[in-house]
């Protein structure tokens, strides 16, 4: 056998904001945060950060207070179901 198969494979890769463009004109709703309900917030600790994990597209920020990129937001709706004290709703985009 080819000592050269036995050889790991592996492919590194760090995640980029935006590589597909600003895909922020895609989304029919767009995320607002009630900052008086973030944990994140009233702490003022990064105790939370919820939607930043799950955020598919990585445009919130792991900040105190979380904020949101909506020129690359897609509006998946992802962070606010996954917020457990409902920071986070989903507003109908308002086009120009």
């Amino acid at each position: 056998m080819n000592k050269n198969l036995r050889k790991p494979i592996w492919a590194a890769s760090t995640l980029a904001k935006g590589e597909g463009g600003a895909t922020g004109d895609w989304r029919s709703h767009r995320p607002v945060l009630n900052k008086e309900k973030c944990t994140v917030v009233l702490r003022n600790k990064p105790v939370c950060h919820l939607c930043w994990l799950y955020c598919p597209e990585i445009v919130i920020s792991r900040t105190i207070p979380p904020e949101i990129d909506l020129l690359y937001c897609k509006g998946c709706g992802i962070c606010a179901k996954e917020c457990p004290v409902d920071a986070i709703s989903m507003e109908l985009e308002e086009k120009d």
